[in-house]
C-alpha cells in the first residue's frame, strides 16, 4: 500500500512530488475526457501558484475550486455525508461544503502553505440556517483567521463573516472546539474524527469512488 501511495498520493507534505501523468489518466478513465482536462488544470495552479506569496496562494486556490458545482452528498453519491478526496472532487466536478474546504486546504498544504496556519472549520452558517464548512488561514497564531468559503467567495477575515457561528476546526494533527472566531480551545487530536479518519485512507488515486450522479 506504501509504494502504491508514493506512485499517487495528495500528500500533506509539499516536499512529496506528485505522479501528474499517473493522476490524469486515472482520472480520465474513471471519470471521463473532462475530468482529465480538470486535473490538467489543477496541476497548472499549482505550478503557476508556486512562487506567489501566501495570500496570493490563497486567492489563486480559492478562485479555482471555486468554479466547480455545489451538489448534496445524497444526489451525487447516494450517501448523506460523504468527504470526498480532491481526486474525486476534481474528478466528478462537484461536491459539497466539506468537499471544497478539503481540496482547498490540501492543494494548499502541496502549495507549501504550513499546516499549522490552516484549519478546516465547521460552522453554523445562519443565513442558510445549517452547518457549513469553510476553510480558515491564520497568519499568524494570534492573527484572526482569513476564511476561504464556497457561499461568500470573497476571502474575508472571520469578524465580516457575522454569518457564520464556529462550531469545531482540524488540521491533520489537532482538533479545536471552537468558542470564538479564533483558534478555540483544544480539544485533542483530530484522529478522533472518523470521517477525517476514512478520508485520509482514500487519498490519492487507488480508491476512487464513483457517483451515484454523473454532473457531465
Amino acid at each position: 500500500m506504501a509504494l502504491a501511495l508514493a506512485a499517487s498520493c495528495l500528500y500533506a507534505s509539499p516536499t512529496q512530488k506528485l505522479n501528474k501523468g499517473h493522476i490524469i489518466s486515472t482520472l480520465e478513465s474513471r471519470y471521463g475526457e473532462r475530468a482529465g482536462k480538470r486535473a490538467r488544470a489543477w496541476f497548472k495552479v499549482l505550478d503557476s501558484a508556486q512562487g506567489l506569496s501566501e495570500r496570493d496562494k490563497l486567492t489563486k486556490v480559492n478562485k479555482f475550486f471555486n468554479l466547480f458545482r455545489f451538489v448534496d452528498d445524497i444526489k451525487l453519491w447516494g450517501d448523506s455525508n460523504y468527504w470526498s478526496t480532491p481526486m474525486e472532487f476534481i474528478g466528478v466536478n462537484g461536491g459539497d461544503c466539506e468537499d471544497f474546504s478539503i481540496a482547498k486546504y490540501f492543494t494548499l498544504l502541496q502549495l507549501g502553505i504550513p499546516e499549522d496556519k490552516l484549519r478546516i472549520t465547521m460552522v453554523k452558517a445562519t443565513t442558510v440556517n445549517q452547518y457549513h464548512m469553510v476553510l480558515a488561514y491564520y497568519e499568524k497564531p494570534s492573527s484572526i483567521p482569513l476564511v476561504l468559503d464556497n457561499l461568500d467567495r470573497r476571502i474575508k477575515p472571520a469578524t465580516q463573516r457575522k454569518d457564520l457561528l464556529p462550531v469545531y476546526s482540524f488540521n491533520g494533527r489537532q482538533l479545536w472546539l471552537n468558542k470564538e472566531k479564533g483558534r478555540g480551545v483544544l480539544a485533542g487530536s483530530s484522529k478522533k474524527l472518523a470521517k477525517w479518519n476514512d478520508l485520509k485512507y482514500r487519498l490519492g488515486v487507488e480508491r476512487l469512488r464513483k457517483p451515484k450522479l454523473r454532473l457531465e
